[in-house]
C-alpha cells in the first residue's frame, strides 16, 4: 500500500481522471454551448425615444478587457493550485480543485449568457451604439428606435443585464477565495485576521472589476449586482461539492482524499503516514499531522477492565429481565 501522503499524478492520477471522465465531457458540453449561445442573436427588447435619456452614456473601451478576465479568473488561480500540489503531492486536491474551478466558471458563463440573450436589456451606451452618427431616427407610430449603427455593435449592445466580467470574476475568484479559505484554516476560531485578509484579496479584485463595469457604461449597476450574485453562488455551490467547509476540521482535503483514506481503513491497515485529517477515535497527534490507527485492532487488545483483578469486562447489557428472555429463546 502507498503512503496516503503522496497520491501524486503518477501513481492515482489516471485513476481519479478515469473516474471523473463524464465530468470533463460534461465540461466541453458547457463550452460548446457557452459559444453558440454568444453567436445566437440575443433578444432585442424594445427601446422608445423616451427611453434614450439614460441609455445616452458615451462609449468607451473597457479597462478590464475581455481577454483579461480568464487571466486572472481561472489561469492565476490554477497556478496556485498548481504549486500547492507540488508542495503537498495530494492529486485528489489538485484534480478536484481544478475540476470544480473550471466547473464554477462554465456553469456561470451559460447562465450569464443564456439570460443576457434571454433579457435583451440595453446597455447605457445604446444611444451610440444604434446612432453612432448621433442622427436618431425613429418609427412614426411605435416611436421605437430604428438603429443604422454596425451589426455586431448593436447585437452587443443588448446583452446588458447580467453582467458577463463580473459573474466571471465572482465565479473563478470566489472559487479561488473559498479554496484559500480552506487552506488557510482561516475559521479555525483563533483569530488570525491576516489570513481573512488574504481569503477576501480575491473577492476584492472580482469586486473592483464590478465597479469597473459601471465605470465604462458598459452596465447599469442591477447589471453588475446581479453579475456578482450569480457568480458568487454558482462558486460556492461548486466549492461545496468537492470540498467541506473551510470551518471543518477536515477542511484542508477535498471529500474523496477522506473517502479514500477511510475506505483503506475499512479494510484493516494500519495507516502510518501522515494524513491532515481530523480523527476523534484511535488517532495520535504527532506535530500538525495526526495518524489513522486502526481502531478495531486498538480495541481488541485494550480490553475494558471492570475491577481491580483485571478481569475484562463484558459490554453486554446484564439485565436479568433481559438475560432470561435471551434463555427463553435459546
Amino acid at each position: 500500500m502507498s503512503d496516503p501522503a503522496s497520491l501524486t499524478l503518477r501513481s492515482h492520477g489516471a485513476r481519479v481522471a478515469r473516474i471523473h471522465l463524464y465530468d470533463w465531457v460534461i465540461l466541453v458540453a458547457l463550452i460548446v454551448t457557452d459559444v453558440l449561445l454568444n453567436v445566437i442573436e440575443p433578444f432585442h427588447r424594445f427601446v422608445g425615444r423616451d427611453m434614450m435619456t439614460d441609455l445616452r452614456y458615451p462609449m468607451k473601451s473597457n479597462t478590464v478587457p475581455i481577454w483579461a478576465v480568464p487571466i486572472y479568473a481561472v489561469i492565476g488561480p490554477m497556478l496556485i493550485i498548481t504549486g500547492i500540489y507540488f508542495k503537498k503531492r495530494n492529486v485528489y486536491d489538485f484534480h478536484h480543485a481544478i475540476l470544480g474551478l473550471l466547473f464554477s466558471v462554465l456553469i456561470t458563463a451559460v447562465l450569464t449568457d443564456a439570460i443576457k440573450d434571454g433579457v435583451g436589456r440595453p446597455r447605457p451606451d445604446f444611444f451610440w451604439r444604434c446612432f453612432p452618427d448621433g442622427i436618431d431616427k425613429y418609427d412614426n407610430v411605435t416611436l421605437g428606435v430604428i438603429c443604422h449603427g454596425e451589426k455586431s455593435v448593436i447585437k452587443e449592445g443588448h446583452k446588458s443585464f447580467p453582467s458577463g466580467h463580473t459573474s466571471w470574476s465572482f465565479a473563478g475568484l470566489g472559487f479561488f477565495s473559498w479554496y484559500l479559505a480552506g487552506k488557510l484554516k482561516a475559521f479555525d476560531r483563533k483569530g488570525h485576521v491576516g489570513k481573512l485578509c488574504l481569503v477576501i484579496a480575491p473577492l476584492l479584485l472580482a469586486a473592483m472589476v464590478a465597479v469597473s463595469r459601471v465605470d465604462d457604461y458598459w452596465h447599469h449597476w442591477q447589471d453588475v449586482f446581479t453579475g456578482g450574485f450569480l457568480g458568487l453562488t454558482v462558486a460556492t455551490i461548486c466549492y461545496l461539492q468537492f470540498f467541506p467547509l473551510p470551518s471543518d476540521d477536515s477542511a484542508f482535503w477535498p471529500h474523496a482524499y477522506h473517502v479514500e483514506i477511510l475506505t483503506r481503513n475499512s479494510n484493516g491497515d494500519v495507516q502510518t503516514g501522515m494524513i491532515p485529517i481530523a480523527v476523534s477515535n484511535g488517532a495520535v497527534q504527532t506535530g500538525t499531522n495526526p495518524f489513522i490507527v486502526n481502531t478495531v485492532e486498538m480495541e481488541e487488545s485494550t480490553p475494558y477492565f471492570s475491577s481491580d483483578n483485571g478481569s475484562p469486562h463484558d459490554e453486554r447489557d446484564t439485565n436479568p429481565i433481559l438475560e432470561n428472555m435471551e434463555a427463553g429463546r435459546r
